[in-house]
């Protein structure tokens, strides 16, 4: 279902974002994002003078290499549009995030390794979905390699094979309450994991 309809208006400001997960022949992971910013009118820029209607303010690419364990191998940050002639100078920063491991306190570590005036504003932004992403696409394909590996053969978008994914990824628990879909009093858990639901017991009267 689409939003309603808008009131009159005109556009003035786009940022586009799009992100992708790949996996590598090496068997490591390529989470790979880019970030446009555009505006509909020309504006003054004291570095670049005019930046023209539809031309990119920012223009930013930024790719992490991840293993199966979710820690970073390798870290790769391009600014070819900036609004400030240093800007780029950020970006080689990026690479302190080699080590770090996509867990709880991600992003905290990450404002300590590239945060205030060593690092980008933009590119930070971008780690938050990164590692969301991340999640997405490695922790589904190791299961399901997992699954292959035990001489499981699951079909793909079955209850069977959800759980099992599920189990691989560590288990309930670890996604419960984190959303209104995953509510532990909620039908979808009652369903999936009736052992962990939460909710109100079915009363004699609805049972007859």
């Amino acid at each position: 279902m689409p939003l309603s309809p808008p009131v009159a208006r005109e556009p003035l400001h786009k940022r586009a974002i799009e992100i992708n997960g790949y996996r590598r022949a090496d068997g490591l992971y390529d989470i790979e994002a880019q970030l446009t910013d555009t505006k509909s009118y020309a504006s003054p820029n004291f570095d670049r003078g005019t930046i023209e209607a539809g031309e990119p303010i920012h223009g930013m690419w930024m790719r992490l290499t991840v293993d199966e364990t979710m820690h970073i191998v390798a870290c790769e940050a391009v600014s070819d549009f900036t609004p400030y002639d240093m800007c780029p100078a950020a970006a080689p920063n990026f690479e302190r995030l080699v080590g770090l491991q996509i867990k709880a306190g991600f992003l905290r570590e990450v404002n300590h390794r590239v945060g205030g005036t060593v690092g980008c504003t933009h590119l930070r932004e971008l780690l938050q979905q990164m590692a969301t992403t991340a999640f997405q696409t490695i922790n589904p394909a190791r299961a399901k390699r997992e699954i292959d590996q035990e001489g499981r053969r699951l079909q793909p978008g079955t209850d069977q094979m959800d759980e099992r994914v599920t189990e691989k990824m560590g288990g309930a628990p670890k996604i419960l309450n984190t959303c209104l879909a995953y509510a532990a009093d909620g039908p979808l858990v009652k369903r999936r994991w009736p052992h962990l639901y939460t909710g109100a017991a079915p009363t004699d009267a609805a049972a007859d």
